[in-house]
């Protein structure tokens, strides 16, 4: 979808964000309020139902590739369209709960035709979850010099060997990606990846407990896994090329999904100063809450532009890798202040489960270090800085 200079966005676009907008407003939002503040995911019979009636609504995998019954739709009007798909309770797992379609991991798109149309496209058919296995407990940040796991060639087999942490939906996903060690003397040359199948036997994954309610990570062990010579991923040695691809390009989703979440705990936070009142007059009225509603919206349009800037420039095929890492280290950033305003400008509300915002809160402090801690970004922009 081509988008103008000066991101002007086409009405084609502006229309499909509506859509999405009123989609939440009629179908999730409703339901949301009716489960425990605290459930993980919607109920299979609800997410089979909203799922329906996102494809009849041709809302389904806007981003996934048309031949494979996708949308088509670029990175810039993905993020404008994640924005809205984030606004709401369960907004930062998976894109609004899954119900929009889910995506296997983008690596696949290097894979064999057979292992396209056997992984890639029932997944983005029957919304399929995946799993991404790089980050291992010596260092997610730094794959090239932390991945220990190792994968040797036997005959027509491969076999993995190895241990990976904070994995999400490795315990109930059919398939995933996982990136090994398949020459330990080429560095980052000696990475590769592999399809793996959930109930292969040497694959375990266990539950790690952390702050979030949604998206459970896992504790993954390969002990003597088998693999089929076919379930390598492009060439041995292409590994962390087809991570990093991915890692850049989803930062700009993952980043807008960030922003829907602060623009939904801002409009949350001026509707309360609106109503409530203290000492005879509007939180409205006063200096100390209008200066935080100013910050925050302040930062919300800068972290949008800053999101739409980087999107835009990967769609023209530049070299975004700092964009990226500008947009995810801000955004996550912003999303944390804004939701903290917000919390303060609620009161005892704020923290309470009447309200989506301590979910948010608890949520928002993962983004810090999801797709990369902000300490790593930093040191990305600051590298560009003296090139």
């Amino acid at each position: 979808m081509a988008v103008f200079p000066g991101f002007t966005l086409p009405e084609e676009l502006r229309a499909l964000r509506t859509q999405v907008r009123r989609f939440i407003q009629d179908e999730i939002i409703p339901l949301e309020q009716r489960l425990d503040p605290d459930a993980p995911e919607l109920p299979a019979e609800d997410w089979k139902r909203l799922a329906a009636k996102t494809k009849a609504a041709g809302l389904w995998a806007l981003g996934a590739p048309e031949e494979y019954g996708g949308g088509g739709l670029d990175t810039f009007s993905m993020c404008v369209v994640l924005e809205e798909m984030a606004q709401h309770r369960m907004g930062l797992y998976n894109s609004g709960c899954g119900v929009f379609g889910r995506y296997p991991p983008p690596a696949i798109w290097a894979g064999s035709k057979a292992q396209i149309e056997k992984y890639a496209v029932p997944t983005l058919r029957d919304g399929w979850e995946t799993f991404f296995a790089i980050t291992e407990p010596a260092g997610g940040s730094d794959p090239a010099g932390a991945i220990q796991t190792r994968a040797e060639k036997h005959g027509d087999r491969w076999v993995l060997n190895g241990r990976k942490v904070f994995i999400s939906r490795a315990h109930d996903a059919p398939w995933g990606v996982v990136f090994a060690r398949t020459d330990k003397t080429k560095g980052r040359d000696g990475i590769s990846c592999f399809i793996v199948e959930r109930g292969t036997p040497g694959f375990s994954a266990r539950n790690i407990r952390t702050i979030r309610t949604s998206a459970v990570p896992n504790d993954v062990v390969f002990e003597d896994c088998e693999l089929p010579a076919e379930n390598l991923v492009g060439a041995p040695g292409q590994g962390l090329d087809l991570a990093f691809d991915l890692l850049v390009k989803n930062r700009f989703p993952y980043s807008a999904c960030n922003l829907g979440v602060a623009v939904a705990a801002h409009r949350m936070a001026i509707a309360h100063a609106k109503q409530r009142s203290t000492f005879g007059a509007p939180l409205a009225q006063r200096q100390a809450i209008q200066w935080m509603l100013a910050d925050a919206e302040v930062e919300i349009r800068a972290a949008r532009w800053l999101i739409w800037e980087g999107a835009w420039k990967a769609d023209r095929g530049e070299d975004a890798r700092v964009e990226a890492s500008i947009a995810k280290l801000y955004s996550s950033e912003v999303l944390g202040r804004v939701i903290d305003a917000a919390v303060q400008i609620h009161g005892g509300y704020g923290v309470s489960k009447e309200f989506p915002l301590e979910r948010w809160y608890r949520e928002a402090r993962v983004r810090r270090i999801g797709e990369g801690p902000s300490e790593v970004h930093r040191m990305v922009i600051a590298r560009s800085l003296f090139r």
